[in-house]
């Protein structure tokens, strides 16, 4: 089968190469999957330019990138119900602590890590269900139902936020959002009731008004670091911050005073180690908004094998409206 690896840390279009590598044949419990998409997440890109902190060299001798994905059970191990060759799958945690990910034209892993795609779900769709969808899924509903709540998505236009503003509407709460100003009409159509950009030097106080004084009660946050002093402003008493990036400032001072005497509690989201309760329920609730019609993406960037590089430039680059997919 052909692949795309890397060997060696470094920029996207000196590591990356395609190569022929044997075809993985499933284990015990295993299912092999066909790959049509493989999906391309920042952390993709962290890890392959050796941006991951504490990390001096490749965990592995060769790397097949990407944790998501979606394609075809092509065939299954010992343990693992034969029913299920021929099912669309989409795929989570395919590079995580392991060597091979979804970037090859198979992949064999565990048979929980392929999810049956509900029907009518595309398959562009289902390989971004993994990294961004759990991510938005769990910090949305992880606290609990949000119904009758204000809920507050940061980076709204982002590829978590964009779902997450989606599945907080959906989950019946009002819904506020920052973002860059060009993206803001996007984020409104996407369900949002009030957007403001995220550099608006009064965003403490629209976001406060748009409350009517109360506060939010879950915050959906991409930027704690950048974010911290306004959550200690625009929170309210006993509120929950769902917090998954702070990429521009990873060693963020906080507002303890107004944390404190709101009681706030700061929950930080790695959607990888989660545990396997949680990870259930927000697949359940995944697939249930979407049968429901409530999600919708933006249609993707698609790049073949041969442009993998320029996935991950793409990725790299930020800004982009959809997600960044590989096809096989």
């Amino acid at each position: 089968m052909k692949a795309v690896t890397w060997r060696a840390f470094g920029a996207a279009r000196d590591v990356l190469r395609i190569q022929e590598m044997e075809t993985p044949v499933p284990g015990i419990g295993e299912v092999a999957v066909r790959v049509a998409f493989s999906g391309v997440n920042p952390s993709d890109v962290k890890a392959r330019g050796g941006a991951r902190p504490g990390v001096t060299k490749p965990p592995f001798e060769v790397i097949v990138p990407h944790s998501d994905g979606a394609g075809v059970i092509a065939a299954v191990g010992a343990g693992v119900d034969p029913g299920r060759v021929g099912e669309r799958v989409w795929i989570w945690n395919g590079q995580w602590q392991r060597p091979f990910g979804t970037c090859a034209e198979v992949i064999c892993l565990p048979e929980a890590q392929a999810v049956a795609l509900p029907e009518g779900v595309s398959l562009e769709t289902g390989a971004v269900l993994g990294i961004p969808g759990l991510t938005a899924c769990h910090c949305v509903f992880g606290a609990g139902e949000v119904a009758g709540k204000t809920v507050l998505v940061s980076g709204g236009a982002g590829s978590v936020g964009f779902l997450a503003v989606q599945l907080a509407k959906w989950g019946g709460a009002r819904v506020l959002a920052t973002c860059g100003a060009r993206d803001i009409a996007r984020v409104r159509d996407a369900g949002a009731d009030a957007v403001f950009a995220y550099d608006d030097p009064d965003l403490a106080q629209k976001i406060m008004a748009a409350t009517g004084g109360h506060g939010v009660d879950l915050g959906v946050e991409v930027e704690f670091g950048a974010n911290a002093g306004l959550l200690g402003e625009v929170m309210a008493p006993c509120g929950h911050v769902s917090i998954y990036g702070s990429a521009r400032d990873m060693a963020p001072t906080l507002p303890f005073g107004p944390m404190l005497f709101k009681a706030l509690t700061l929950d930080i989201v790695l959607i990888y180690i989660l545990p396997a309760p949680e990870r259930a329920a927000a697949i359940g609730r995944l697939h249930a908004a979407l049968r429901d019609g409530a999600l919708v993406l933006p249609a993707p960037n698609v790049f073949d094998m041969q442009a993998a590089a320029q996935a991950h430039e793409m990725v790299e680059r930020g800004g982009r409206t959809g997600a960044v997919l590989v096809r096989m």
